[in-house]
């Protein structure tokens, strides 16, 4: 290898090439940078999906590093898409400027600002997604999803927060637009904002369309809260009196949690669409949404991600305002430390399920039936709590980036959501029972983040911080009743015990189940034979040590048939063939195809189909139905 090295460098060197010289990035200080970049954005090349950006950024004569942001928040991980950015050119005074990109650290731009230059010019295209595989799509003949840090680079050397930023954007004829920023001015299809710091320009996302509706959730208040709902079509927009009333809800009820705000004025960003990649992604004054065209006109039907806006709104308060110390970094470049999402997004989680059932975005039955799921996925559904507990799964942002596994039953990943969600039902359980059920996670939450109303900086806290202010709440071992959870190999679905549930399973299933299945086109026998199938026959996936397993099924192959039965697209024939097996001793034969071969794999089963459910315990006090009651 040390040859190789050599022998490129001599070769180079007799082309006359200079391989470039890797910089000393200057750290970030906590220090102005000098003058105020522009930004600007043409988002009209819908057709080719291009970002068009310019910059103008005031320099000094001398060495100069420009970075892309690399570490992105509520991501938690480096997934900052150097890969799209093409084109760059940095010019002074109507001269090129030579760049070179940084040995060892792709989202950094090393140059050489020249004598007598105070502003460099920057111009660069952002390729974004033109398939899912490529990436999360974020323009469509109908809507586009602005996010500023994949269209800017910044000096280093200082806080994003201290560097001043004037966006504009240049949007197609017509469409409308939605953001947290100020507008200042709008000439013809460009609109300018406030000049605000790199940060808080990160941290607000535009979402414009074609087809548009703004809705007030918080009517009369002081503090605006806006609904801003984009869609493919214009259909989509039509809404009843009852879900307007329940998102206004939803308002409400995250107020009395928390008491106090932390903003100055809060914009929901909601993109209905089958074009646009998926997205539900915080910020401290707005939130990136998005669900099925259907979530306003079949009501009745689009529940299962309900939650999704409880879950991002209350970010403001938890993950944004109050921020794990690890997590809040002084540039976007800065590697992030994510122990402490087990609060940022695992109380975020139980706050999102809580919230929805109080509101009414989630029926009390719905709820139910999704803390059963929730239940059963730790008490037979992750294998991986053996030798990984949920603080080692703060780790994956970084570790998986949320790519396919082969095994994620196993593996695990960023469980510190779901996990995260019941050790905090398990603290409001044990809140309830020290006080004589006088006080709850409901009285954390207000003595933890909602203080200092109206501030939106950053406030950031440590393990003990959140220790403290438990015992400040009620006196306990609060640090031991965490640990044991966080970084034991224990049964979490005991959290729902505690609130005076129990989990059992039978064959009805349920409507939790049922969603599920439809969304994700898919057939759940997880809690009985030990795998998801597609309704193709695929297999999504298979549980460690379950009977499919143990049997030799893996999720790289194909079901074809079930007892010399063809596989039906709605599952029937392989119910039917479980049930059948409780009263025989015959396994249950799979036809499965595994690349080009074909096998026959059988499952001795004789369990019946099982869903999980929860039943009352009479024995123990209902916290669970006061919890999910509305304030």
């Amino acid at each position: 290898m040390k040859k190789s090295a050599v022998a490129i460098a001599v070769f180079s060197t007799l082309l006359g090439l200079a391989l470039p010289a890797r910089a000393e990035i200057a750290a970030p200080r906590d220090q102005a940078y000098p003058g105020t970049l522009s930004l600007q954005v043409d988002a009209t090349d819908l057709g080719h999906r291009i970002f068009q950006v310019h910059e103008d950024i005031p320099v000094t004569p001398g060495p100069l590093t420009l970075l892309y942001p690399q570490w992105i928040p509520g991501h938690h991980s480096p997934t900052g898409p150097i890969d799209k950015i093409a084109g760059l050119s940095i010019s002074a005074k109507g001269k090129t400027i030579p760049w070179e990109r940084d040995q060892g650290n792709v989202y950094a731009f090393n140059l050489q600002v020249p004598a007598g230059v105070t502003s460099i010019s920057l111009d660069f295209k952002f390729l974004s997604p033109q398939n899912p595989e490529q990436g999360r799509v974020v323009m469509t003949q109908e809507m586009l999803n602005l996010q500023w840090n994949t269209v800017a680079l910044y000096p280093a050397g200082h806080y994003s927060r201290r560097i001043q930023v004037a966006p504009s954007v240049t949007l197609p004829s017509g469409w409308q637009f939605a953001t947290a920023l100020e507008k200042t001015a709008q000439h013809g299809n460009t609109v300018s904002f406030k000049a605000i710091d790199f940060e808080n320009l990160v941290d607000s996302p535009i979402f414009a369309g074609r087809y548009y509706k703004r809705l007030d959730l918080a009517p009369g208040a002081e503090t605006p809260v806006h609904l801003n709902v984009f869609a493919d079509k214009a259909k989509s927009l039509e809404l009843s009196e009852e879900s307007l009333t329940i998102h206004r809800n939803l308002v409400q009820q995250m107020y009395k949690v928390y008491g106090a705000q932390h903003y100055d004025r809060y914009d929901f960003l909601l993109a209905l669409t089958d074009k646009l990649g998926g997205i539900g992604l915080e910020h401290h004054r707005s939130s990136e949404n998005s669900a099925k065209p259907n979530y306003f006109t079949e009501w009745d039907k689009s529940w299962l991600g309900r939650d999704l806006l409880a879950h991002e709104f209350n970010h403001s308060w938890n993950g944004k305002y109050r921020r794990p110390a690890g997590v809040w970094t002084p540039s976007y470049n800065e590697v992030k430390r994510d122990h402490g999402l087990w609060v940022y997004e695992g109380q975020t989680q139980y706050w999102g399920n809580v919230i929805a059932a109080r509101s009414g975005l989630w029926s009390q039955e719905q709820t139910m039936d999704m803390m059963a799921r929730l239940a059963a996925t730790y008490d037979k559904g992750r294998p991986g709590m053996q030798w990984r507990n949920i603080l080692d799964t703060t780790n994956d942002p970084t570790i998986a980036q949320r790519t396919p596994l082969a095994y994620r039953n196993y593996q695990m990943s960023e469980d510190y959501y779901s996990g995260g969600e019941l050790i905090w039902l398990a603290v409001d359980a044990k809140l309830r029972e020290l006080s004589a059920n006088k006080l709850s996670l409901d009285d954390f939450a207000k003595a933890f983040f909602g203080v200092n109303p109206g501030a939106w900086d950053v406030n950031t806290y440590e393990f003990e911080d959140v220790v403290a202010s438990l015992n400040g709440v009620q006196k306990y071992d609060w640090s031991e009743f965490l640990n044991a959870r966080l970084k034991g190999h224990v049964n979490l679905s005991t959290s729902l015990a505690d609130q005076g549930w129990q989990l059992v399973y039978n064959e009805q299933i349920t409507e939790a189940v049922k969603a599920a299945e439809k969304r994700y086109e898919s057939i759940d026998f997880v809690y009985s034979l030990g795998f998801m199938v597609g309704k193709d026959g695929t297999l999504k996936d298979v549980l460690w040590d379950s009977p499919a397993f143990n049997a030799g099924l893996a999720p790289s192959m194909t079901i074809v048939a079930i007892n010399g039965e063809q596989l039906d697209m709605d599952g029937h024939a392989l119910k039917d063939a479980v049930t059948a097996a409780k009263d025989n001793k015959a396994p249950i034969e799979l036809l499965v195809k595994d690349f080009n071969q074909y096998r026959t794999l059988k499952l001795d089963y004789h369990g019946g189909l099982k869903y999980p459910h929860l039943q009352r315990i009479d024995s123990k006090p209902d916290y669970l139905t006061l919890l999910l009651t509305p304030r």
